[in-house]
């Protein structure tokens, strides 16, 4: 036997929908306290910069002008002393001291010092010759 399902209506109830209560409102909590304020430790006292002291002019007096090959020489052997040829700058410094009489001071550069004779010297190739 088949069984047969029927849709029976409820009726409607006799009162209204109860309402549900309304939500009270969320209580607030009061903030954690802040923790207390460290003051910052006292900072040395700042001494005012000092004035660096007078720069010196150089002690050495100027330097004569060589004479000989043999005064040439401890000026080529200062100015040649950093040269990576040091043998190469010597030779070609002595030449052209002793044809100019002069070495500019210092390891490199300096070559107005001298003059046209030293800064214009050049090899058979068109470069400088004079370190």
């Amino acid at each position: 036997m088949e069984t047969a399902y029927v849709k029976v209506p409820l009726p409607a109830p006799a009162h209204s929908p109860l309402k549900a209560p309304p939500t009270p409102p969320p209580v607030k909590t009061p903030p954690p306290p802040l923790p207390p304020v460290k003051t910052p430790p006292s900072l040395p006292p700042v001494k005012p910069p000092t004035a660096p002291p007078p720069v010196m002019p150089p002690t050495s007096a100027p330097r004569p002008p060589p004479k000989t090959i043999k005064d040439c020489y401890p000026l080529c052997l200062e100015r040649c002393k950093l040269h990576s040829r040091k043998r190469l700058c010597l030779r070609a410094c002595m030449t052209c001291c002793d044809r100019c009489k002069c070495v500019p001071p210092g390891q490199y550069g300096n070559l107005e010092k001298c003059g046209k004779c030293y800064s214009d010297m050049t090899t058979h190739y068109g470069r400088r010759k004079c370190p």
